[in-house]
């Protein structure tokens, strides 16, 4: 049984149903026992009663009472977290990017996933205890990245901060820059990606693609910014919705796989002849956003070692020369 979690709704599990995002986050939980612990105020949304019925939104914080187990001999219990190694403690506190009072942002590693799920021995999520510093209160996560995906993560130290934060995200406050190679040319070599996206079913696990009548809407400013002859280019890309996989399924759409996206791309998506990394290369270079008090952060992620590689190869310089989307963002 674990104790009182205070969990902050995410970006991702806003707008929907407080039953859903019971079943989609606590599938242990049947209706019945979801009502009951409702009905005796044991789930509070904000600090406040609640019904199953009731829309979440982004930056609400979740009270869920400690969970026994269901009363099934049959299920399978969930095992218990593992405790933080001192070496991944290390690994997280290394990362930190910028801290204050209310916000970290950390350079996320790739192939960390950010929350658990079936097959995962290990996330970000259940080793926040060790981002605690001086604090009284573990850090919240305010939004994702991909498991393959490294870069900037920001997280809340805060129930005040994490309001704040998720605000900012879901208003478009946020300035998200990602770098990833391509495979191919992207034509033209900038512009915008306006593809609506919607879950769908298969063998790859989790995995979005066009959905022009049940799709959410999902819009990818990007810019080339240097090329690799016709085989490969280095593109920046600016998401201005935050839909699961939506820079990866964008740059299929746009005809270049990010290199290394399998996933989505196939065998299209490696350079085997260049005998480069097969890890995905996107890498959530920066972010600008509000801070919860005032004014701004703005923090910027080395590329992980494998990118640091794939630049070499192809000589691509370190920086862009100038904002690539200073002209795509004027025209809007």
């Amino acid at each position: 049984m674990s104790g009182v979690q205070q969990i902050t709704v995410g970006t991702d599990d806003g707008d929907q149903r407080l039953d859903r995002w019971f079943k989609k986050n606590f599938p242990e939980i049947n209706h019945g026992r979801l009502e009951k612990l409702l009905r005796t105020g044991q789930i509070r949304l904000d600090g406040k009663r609640a019904k199953a019925s009731d829309r979440i939104a982004a930056g609400q914080v979740l009270r869920v009472p400690p969970i026994a187990p269901a009363q099934d001999a049959d299920k399978p219990r969930t095992p218990k977290p593992k405790p933080v190694s001192d070496q991944d403690a290390k690994l997280l506190r290394d990362a930190v990017l910028y801290k204050d009072a209310d916000v970290l942002v950390i350079d996320k590693p790739a192939g960390l996933a950010v929350q658990g799920g079936t097959g995962l021995d290990k996330n970000l999520d259940a080793m926040l205890d060790s981002l605690k510093f001086e604090a009284s209160e573990r850090p919240r996560l305010v939004h994702r990245l991909d498991k393959d995906t490294s870069g900037v993560l920001v997280l809340a130290r805060n129930a005040k901060a994490a309001r704040e934060l998720a605000e900012a995200f879901r208003h478009k406050s946020a300035r998200k820059v990602y770098w990833a190679v391509v495979v191919g040319i992207p034509r033209p070599d900038r512009g915008t990606i306006d593809a609506p996206l919607s879950k769908q079913a298969g063998g790859y696990g989790e995995r979005v693609g066009i959905d022009e009548e049940e799709g959410r809407h999902a819009v990818t400013r990007y810019a080339m910014i240097e090329r690799a002859g016709n085989r490969a280019a280095w593109v920046a890309l600016m998401p201005e919705t935050g839909r699961t996989h939506q820079l990866r399924a964008h740059c299929v759409i746009l005809g270049t796989p990010i290199l290394g996206d399998g996933k989505y791309g196939g065998l299209a998506a490696q350079l085997t002849r260049e005998n480069l990394s097969r890890k995905l290369h996107l890498h959530a270079r920066s972010i600008r956003i509000p801070h919860p008090r005032k004014g701004w952060i703005e923090a910027t992620a080395p590329l992980p070692p494998h990118m640091q590689a794939t630049w070499k190869f192809f000589g691509f310089s370190s920086e862009p020369d100038g904002d690539p989307f200073v002209d795509l963002e004027t025209k809007r």
